[in-house]
């Protein structure tokens, strides 16, 4: 699965980076693979009669690697496609419950979105019909054979059950891009992806349920894992709603409305005098060459005052970086994904020629988004 995300620090065992991009097997992926060992062995007895229970363990154990592989590949198809695209992707995660490529930004076109979730089902697709094939031309007996069958048959059930139309799965992405594509707006294929979510997480619960009810074979191995499922999708979609709602621009609101005004300030002027003259208003430090020298970072500077009121306002400077520059021309959706994605808490708004023309703080534009999610 692929999911935008705000960025976040490589987390878990390092296994290697593809372009980059940190792939990263979670301690929870222990826990999955140690489900799938256990709850696969016996099915191995049931294929294989007269099997030992070293040779059935053994083979449990490599389906579990084959299956994170093939897990890896999927989501190695979101990342390449994404990177192609130019967005950047922060890791791609093993865990618990699979994969996950966390794209920084969020795509700008449908046909990005559409491109980036369908990636990972076509690789999965693929990798079916290789095991698949694999497993037609061999000898149908022996653990080798049962191995790649049951391969085939496991990529055969991740593209499938990521192909559902509901959020976080791919083919819920999928959907958004469409209703995106049909409607231009992307917050509305989002609700409709979402509605999808909820639905594929009530049925998975049904089934669960349907399997208590008729007594299956398979009922409690059913309930746990579609529990868990149902609630990973279920919480995925509402992160999905949350996050949708936090990248909207509210209707009629202005960057103008948000910018602070700027002043400017000689880089050596006292700190505590830099205080007082801010004001509310943001501070660019200017050294005598006429160079600036950052943002005044007020945070910074009044822990400076408390030490040492008469130290150079520079010292409290926060360097201004390319991508912390803001163009007022910027549509509301840009500004948005351009501030979650740079580690700054205040930003330069620059107009059409490159002058300053006021400071956005992060706190003020989430409280405007707060107020139009409310």
């Amino acid at each position: 699965m692929a999911s935008t995300t705000a960025p976040r620090a490589p987390g878990g065992l390092l296994l290697f980076r593809y372009s980059g991009v940190p792939v990263v097997l979670a301690p929870s992926w222990w826990l999955g693979a140690a489900a799938v060992v256990v709850f696969y062995t016996p099915l191995v007895g049931r294929l294989l009669p007269g099997a030992t229970m070293l040779t059935s363990v053994l083979l449990a154990a490599a389906f579990a690697v084959l299956l994170g592989l093939s897990v890896l590949a999927h989501e190695l198809g979101h990342c390449v496609v994404a990177l192609r695209l130019g967005l950047p992707v922060r890791r791609l995660r093993l865990f618990l419950l699979g994969g996950l490529s966390e794209i920084v930004r969020t795509p700008s076109k449908p046909g990005h979105e559409g491109a980036i979730a369908v990636a990972g089902p076509a690789v999965s697709v693929l990798l079916a019909a290789v095991f698949g094939l694999a497993a037609a031309v061999m000898p149908a007996s022996g653990p080798v054979w049962v191995l790649v069958l049951e391969c085939a048959l496991a990529n055969a059930a991740v593209s499938i059950f990521n192909l559902l139309p509901g959020l976080p799965l791919d083919g819920g992405r999928m959907l958004r891009a469409g209703v995106w594509a049909l409607t231009g707006k992307r917050a509305t294929g989002t609700r409709a992806a979402v509605v999808g979510g909820w639905a594929v997480a009530a049925l998975l619960v049904l089934w669960a349920l349907w399997g208590l009810a008729t007594e299956a074979p398979d009922r409690w191995l059913r309930l746990g894992v579609c529990l868990l499922t149902a609630w990973f999708v279920g919480a995925g979609a509402g992160g999905e709603l949350a996050h949708e709602r936090l990248r909207t621009w509210p209707a009629g609101l202005r960057l103008s409305d948000l910018v602070r005004p700027i002043l400017q300030l000689p880089a050596e002027s006292p700190v505590a005098d830099a205080l007082i003259a801010a004001a509310g208003r943001g501070v660019v430090l200017v050294r005598a060459d006429g160079v600036a020298a950052g943002l005044l970072d007020e945070i910074a500077a009044r822990e400076l005052a408390e030490r040492s009121p008469h130290a150079p306002a520079e010292l409290a400077a926060e360097p201004i970086r390319p991508e912390s520059v803001l163009l007022a021309a910027e549509s509301g959706e840009d500004i948005i994904d351009r501030v979650h994605e740079t580690a700054s808490w205040q930003f330069l708004v620059v107009d059409d020629e490159g002058r300053p023309s006021g400071v956005l703080h992060r706190d003020d534009l989430r409280a405007a988004l707060d107020r139009g999610v409310d």
